[in-house]
């Protein structure tokens, strides 16, 4: 263990000037790194690990990375498309204490259903002066289009990933809110995959929760909030393309799903319905799981010129024929701004005191704030309300001269598109980097899933790292990592046990399920996400509009399909550098 965490200790008490000394969550003293200063939760990985060396880990590191590549798994990175580095180290995290961030986040989800419903709605927070109006308006997110717009069964949050971090006393705090399109799901379930085929025994022996039943919480989350009466509405994935950065994800979770991945062209609206263009004529969509953003979504509501999303989608959801999940217009809710108005929304709508706090911030639309900021600028961090990956942010220590003289002019300029907080140092876990084992500053994404009955919480979520020594933006768009997240301990539980069990219950389908015992089974419990065949959508022939060649197209299927793809292949060398340069643009909030 001496060669694995050798320079550990010293960097870990290295600080830079004027910064606190962050929280380490796997030991309790980082002079030593030693197993008598080991936290409670990382004393058995802490075991396993001193049993490797550098090199044995290393190259373990190394084989989860081809893997990746192997796979798809990736990321584009300026411009680069790159496998999403993954740490072999994992953050652990106790039962009890991911009981209160799995409560947190719940209360979190529903007051922001709540504001949603409300901002689009009768506005009595702002009635009430809980909420200025102004703020609401001046979003850029804030789109009167999606005003009356309900889903069936009411939900607009229908996943969500709300960012934590832990502060220097090792309390967790929120750093921010992403209701509109949040990614990074599918490393969760991708690095869950590979870790526990890396380290089975440590997943029996630790009990560690698995992951692998998001793709079907998801989807039920989405049949829940289809149009009223209908048994088996028709579900899709609707991505900006391939040259989106988070095409691996809509590929993985519309096949882990067993739904069709679709771009806008493959849909048309027609008769206030949306209908997906098949070989074997038109089909009725009723649920349509978007990962574009609003402004490319519909071209005769938003953006014109968008050639990623298809006419007349909004209509179709104002008359209630169909459901766009996450709804339109819930980025007014991940405003930077309004975020700071959360512990006040909580306790408006839900008359509770917020379980998880934020992290401390400016104002800057206040006059007092706003002075306050512009006399410490080079002490804090400043952001811009609506940006996302770490694009925008100023952190004030590592700027120069001519950076803080830039912001301090925009800030001037329009106070209400910034936000300051404190430089908070996030907590560190040691992770594998060139010079060794390291500590590096951590977040965490967990996902929550939210149909219309419960709000569901992923356990664990997305943990990204911060690779390089000091950087606190974990982003992968600025070049971070990502860790698998154990949570470990659930009550009574035993991992094999409760494998053993699950094999015993019935498949959705009827189907038997296979037969796997131990170490095993408990690998495929932690890995797969393998829903059942869906059935057939709910529509009866009457319903599909009459083509006068129908009958013929199901009858040369095949010869369809093949014409249909050549036409698309066309198309798509037309359209291929103007997708490229709007869909990198127009895609979701970054992991």
């Amino acid at each position: 263990m001496g060669d694995l965490f050798g320079g550990y200790a010293a960097q870990a008490t290295r600080r830079r000037r004027g910064r606190a000394r962050p929280f380490d969550e796997m030991f309790t003293d980082t002079r030593g790194a030693v197993a008598e200063r080991t936290r409670p939760a990382y004393r058995e990985l802490y075991t396993a690990l001193a049993a490797l060396t550098q090199e044995e880990l290393r190259g373990r590191t190394e084989a989860l990375a081809s893997s990746y590549l192997a796979q798809g798994v990736t990321f584009d990175f300026a411009g680069e498309e790159r496998p999403f580095p993954l740490d072999a180290v994992p953050r652990v995290i106790e039962q009890a204490e991911w009981s209160r961030i799995e409560h947190g986040v719940k209360q979190r989800v529903r007051a922001l259903e709540a504001f949603l419903s409300d901002v689009y709605g009768a506005q009595n927070a702002v009635r009430d002066g809980v909420i200025p109006a102004g703020l609401i308006t001046s979003s850029a997110h804030f789109h009167r289009a999606a005003a009356g717009v309900e889903s069936a069964n009411g939900v607009r949050i229908h996943v969500s990933g709300i960012d934590l971090i832990r502060d220097e006393q090792g309390g967790w705090r929120v750093l921010e809110d992403n209701v509109r399109v949040p990614s990074g799901v599918s490393y969760v379930i991708s690095n869950r995959r590979v870790m526990a085929q890396t380290l089975p025994e440590l997943f029996t022996s630790m009990r560690v929760r698995p992951v692998g039943d998001y793709p079907y919480r998801l989807l039920q989350a989405l049949k829940a909030s289809a149009p009223g009466g209908m048994e088996n509405p028709n579900v899709v994935v609707l991505t900006p393309g391939v040259y989106n950065s988070a095409y691996f994800e809509h590929t993985l979770l519309a096949r882990l799903m067993g739904v069709e991945l679709v771009e806008g062209r493959d849909l048309f609206c027609s008769g206030g319905t949306v209908w997906m263009r098949t070989t074997s004529g038109p089909q009725r969509v009723d649920v349509i799981y978007r990962r574009i953003d609003d402004d490319f979504i519909d071209p005769l509501q938003f953006r014109v010129d968008s050639v990623l999303g298809t006419p007349g989608l909004m209509l179709a959801a104002r008359l209630g024929t169909v459901t766009i999940a996450n709804a339109v217009g819930n980025g007014v809710a991940d405003d930077k701004l309004v975020y700071t108005y959360l512990p006040d929304l909580i306790r408006y709508y839900l008359a509770e005191e917020a379980i998880l706090p934020n992290v401390d911030t400016w104002r800057l639309e206040e006059p007092e704030a706003l002075a306050e900021v512009l006399d410490r600028l080079d002490e804090l961090v400043v952001k811009p309300v609506d940006g996302s990956g770490g694009k925008g942010l100023v952190i004030g220590p590592d700027a120069d001269r001519a950076e803080l003289a830039r912001l301090r002019t925009q800030l001037l300029a329009d106070p209400r598109g910034w936000i300051a907080q404190p430089v908070v140092q996030l907590s560190t876990i040691p992770t594998l980097v060139d010079d060794g084992m390291r500590p590096r500053h951590v977040d965490l994404r967990p996902f929550a899933v939210n149909d219309g009955r419960d709000v569901w919480v992923l356990p664990g979520g997305l943990t990204r790292v911060a690779l390089a020594e000091g950087q606190l933006v974990v982003n992968s768009s600025q070049g971070g990592g990502s860790k698998d997240t154990w949570v470990v301990g659930a009550p009574g539980a035993d991992p094999v046990a409760d494998a053993r069990a699950a094999e015993q219950r019935p498949r959705a389908d009827g189907k038997a399920r296979v037969e796997g015992r131990g170490v095993p089974g408990l690998v495929a419990d932690q890995a797969s996400a393998s829903p059942p065949p869906l059935p057939a959508p709910d529509h009866s022939e009457q319903d599909a509009p009459r083509t006068d060649q129908q009958q013929q197209q199901q009858q040369q299927q095949q010869q369809q399909q093949r014409e249909r793809q050549e036409r698309l292949h066309t198309r798509r060398r037309r359209q291929q550098a103007a997708t490229a340069a709007i869909a990198r643009v127009a895609g979701e909030e970054s992991p």
